[in-house]
């Protein structure tokens, strides 16, 4: 093992929460990619872990899942021994060949059918959320972003559509938004769990065209999937695919509020729309870092690595890296090609990434065709987390057509 590159770096710590927030973290990963791709970040206390931060780098680890395997954890601040009860269940820490055994049987609802009915509430949902803001009146758009996502994933697990007020509170304190304290945070867990119980019992008298049928009626080497096992991809389903959407929205919307060339371009071709929303998703980069593990000794971009030591993969400072992306710190548009690992690489590419690459093309279809342009109408505020790069406020002003 080595130490840091330089005494710059060596007071920089990726986990810290406030990191992501700071006006010269971007400056940090580049410079990281320059001098050290595969950099040993010292913790406060001791502790250590291997920041991948070059696109090519990052690409071997993400693909190579022999190598690098997820079930002794997915993230950087994860519980070693809730990983291990959860190891082989839920599929982001799950390795072959049981991982790709649990995704067939959850990816397999995912028929034509549903992703129409998906595609109709989707664009019902954002112009009802449209239809509610004042030309001119400033909004807190981070409320708005964070409808459509849950709204997307209740509709896929089948949860009727009276009780999404209710797992979007819910969702909201139990994933860590707010204030709320621990025991608050608990019990919304605990009122999600309680539901879903509900629900997959529910489904197992009635099925429907929904995730919770498919996962009740789905088996791994002809043994059915467990209540647990349900429980557990359902909280993953929710958690993954709030997160991304929702602050991709707000970073998407940021940027073109600050370029109204680009918002006019894209108004104006909307047959565009999905080099748009690719744009956005490498810009805003919301999953900030995955952790992997290596299960013997190995090279990464020519720094020995030892088995077991903690491998993370930063996607933001990826999807910055200048070998790969032309002046990668602009927003375009029309970029193209576009090979960004907003949704990861390999086996454990993000499971919902087309869903999230339909909600983002309806939500800005809708904007685009909506408004003119508008601006930001208060401080935009960073979130303070080490695994999403997003935005906890991010009031903003639109003008209607």
């Amino acid at each position: 093992m080595t130490t840091d590159s330089s005494a710059a770096l060596a007071g920089t710590d990726l986990a810290d929460e406030d990191f992501s927030a700071r006006p010269d973290a971007e400056e940090v990963w580049a410079r990281l990619r320059r001098e050290r791709p595969v950099h040993w970040n010292t913790r406060p206390d001791g502790s250590g872990f291997w920041a991948v931060t070059r696109h090519r780098e990052a690409v071997r680890v993400l693909k190579d899942a022999t190598t690098f395997v997820s079930g002794r954890g997915m993230r950087l601040d994860h519980r070693p021994a809730a990983t291990e009860a959860a190891a082989g269940k839920l599929m982001i820490v799950t390795d072959a060949p049981r991982h790709g055994k649990i995704r067939r049987v959850v990816s397999s609802a995912f028929t034509p059918r549903m992703a129409a009915r998906l595609e109709r509430n989707m664009r019902d949902t954002v112009r009802e959320e449209l239809a509610a803001l004042r030309d001119g009146e400033p909004r807190e758009f981070t409320d708005i972003a964070s409808v459509l996502p849950l709204s997307v994933i209740c509709d896929l697990l089948g949860v009727p559509k009276a009780d999404w007020p209710f797992m979007l509170r819910s969702t909201r304190i139990a994933f860590g938004e707010g204030d709320a304290d621990p025991l608050e945070r608990l019990e919304a867990h605990a009122g999600i769990l309680e539901y879903y119980q509900e629900l997959v019992a529910e489904r197992r008298r009635t099925p429907r065209e929904d995730v919770i049928s498919t996962m009740v009626g789905g088996a791994v080497d002809g043994i059915p999937l467990t209540d647990e096992e349900i429980f557990l991809n359902c909280d993953g389903l929710i958690s993954g695919g709030n997160e991304t959407t929702r602050h991709a929205s707000v970073g998407g919307l940021l940027a073109l509020l600050d370029r109204p060339d680009q918002w006019r371009a894209a108004a104006e071709a909307p047959e565009a729309m999905d080099t748009l929303v690719n744009e956005v998703l490498r810009y805003t980069s919301p999953a900030m870092h995955v952790l992997r593990t290596p299960r013997e000794d190995v090279e990464i971009g020519g720094q020995p690595v030892r088995a077991g030591e903690p491998v993370t993969v930063w996607m933001p400072s990826a999807n910055r890296d200048e070998t790969v992306f032309a002046d990668p710190d602009r927003f375009d548009g029309a970029r193209t090609p576009n090979p960004h690992l907003a949704f990861g690489s390999g086996p454990h590419y993000c499971l919902g990434a087309t869903l999230a690459r339909i909600e983002l093309r309806v939500l800005f279809g809708e904007l685009l065709s909506t408004f003119s342009g508008g601006a930001p109408a208060g401080p935009v505020r960073r979130l303070r987390s080490n695994l999403i790069w997003g935005f906890e406020s991010a009031p903003v002003v639109l003008r209607r057509r």
